[in-house]
């Protein structure tokens, strides 16, 4: 049976770990154990790919998120497949594009780059971000959200220059990426000469001032589901961008919920703070708590104390992926008055004296830690 690797304590980070913490992190692990540092050791290449491995799913978001919640199970059955399940070929390929997007370019080992006139000029996928209220989230709802998306200029069809000709890069050879070699590794950074694009562009196209690309608005509804939380996201597949073969990406929305002012929620349980008075806590009864779906009957004992709790089960909030709904906790908050008439003192004093010696606990309780503080000062005979 496989043991599964804890991607942190591979990197050696918490796992609260930033964005820039795992970069770092990566980096370090990286070069110690690259395979041009570590000629014909096994060892070092399998924590090589381990620690590749790692960073590609913690700085994902999305990824991290399904691992954080249900490990690399999680991130299997959405097709993530491990280096070790790979051939050497795509391992390397793979390798390469991480090591291009930390290090700001290329190592030797993994093939240079290829041409990148006429690349991709922005990411596929988007994000946007709608708050909820807090009852938006615990039942769910559709919204409309309007928001921005990048489309392949039509004037320039997307080459950014006037002619639809751009010229490639005599620098970098329409790369996008200059190499030097420094010791044992080849490096490689962004050409300041065509700025990454690996072509050059004369005359730029006034239509979308040679980005080859233009924004359009756009909206559409998106269904909450029931039990969403802060941070969760939402795909919504074919609303990203749009490349100019006309693939378009995915729109990832980003949820934040508003607090209440009443209800707080941990998970799927939510509790509420119920006032009751002092003459109520001394007596005990029952007593009418509200739920996030009405209102339930609880009994208090007599003489309940103060931030006990009562917990109603299957009222709380339901679970995102189809888990078994939360509890509602009531936890009690006892009152006392903060200000008495004589009338009131009076009563008290009365109730209070009717208890005897019941009323008067520390009296007792004072009386015999005194007794034994003084023992312990007495001269022995």
């Amino acid at each position: 049976m496989a043991v599964e690797v804890d991607y942190y304590e591979l990197l050696e980070i918490s796992r609260d770990a930033s964005e820039n913490e795992i970069k770092k992190a990566y980096r370090k692990l990286a070069l110690k154990y690259h395979p041009d540092r570590n000629q014909g050791d096994k060892e070092a290449e399998e924590k090589f790919k381990l620690v590749n491995e790692a960073y590609q799913v913690l700085s994902d978001p999305q990824k991290r998120s399904v691992y954080d919640r249900y490990g690399m199970q999680g991130l299997e059955n959405q097709g993530f497949s491990h280096f070790s399940d790979m051939n050497m070929e795509d391992i390397m390929g793979d390798l390469g594009s991480i090591f291009e997007s930390v290090f700001g370019g290329g190592f030797g080992n993994f093939g240079g780059g290829g041409r990148r006139g006429g690349s991709q000029k922005y990411p596929l996928d988007i994000e946007t971000e709608i708050t909820l209220e807090f009852n938006e989230a615990v039942f769910g709802c559709d919204k409309k959200i309007d928001y921005r998306y990048k489309t392949v200029c039509e004037v320039c069809e997307g080459t950014g220059d006037k002619d639809k000709n751009p010229k490639t890069c005599p620098e970098c050879q329409g790369r996008g990426q200059v190499y030097y070699r420094q010791g044992f590794m080849t490096f490689a950074q962004t050409c300041d000469v065509c700025h990454g694009e690996g072509t050059i562009v004369a005359n730029r196209c006034t239509a979308c001032h040679g980005e080859g690309y233009v924004e359009e608005e756009t909206s559409t509804t998106v269904h909450i589901p029931a039990g969403i939380d802060q941070g969760n996201r939402i795909r919504i597949g074919g609303k990203g961008n749009i490349d100019i073969h006309g693939r378009r990406g995915d729109l990832y929305v980003l949820i934040r919920v508003k607090e209440d002012e009443h209800f707080v929620r941990d998970g799927q349980n939510v509790y509420i703070e119920v006032p009751v008075f002092f003459t109520q806590a001394a007596l005990g009864g029952p007593i009418e708590v509200p739920t996030l779906r009405g209102s339930k009957e609880i009994d208090i004992p007599v003489g309940v104390k103060d931030r006990e709790q009562f917990i109603l089960r299957g009222e709380g909030i339901d679970n995102v992926h189809g888990g078994a709904r939360g509890d509602l906790i009531a936890q009690i908050k006892v009152v006392y008055p903060k200000k008495l008439n004589e009338s009131q003192k009076e009563l008290l004093l009365k109730l209070g004296e009717s208890f005897g010696v019941e009323s008067t606990p520390h009296e007792s309780l004072f009386e015999g830690i005194a007794n034994r503080v003084k023992g312990w000062f007495k001269k022995e005979k």
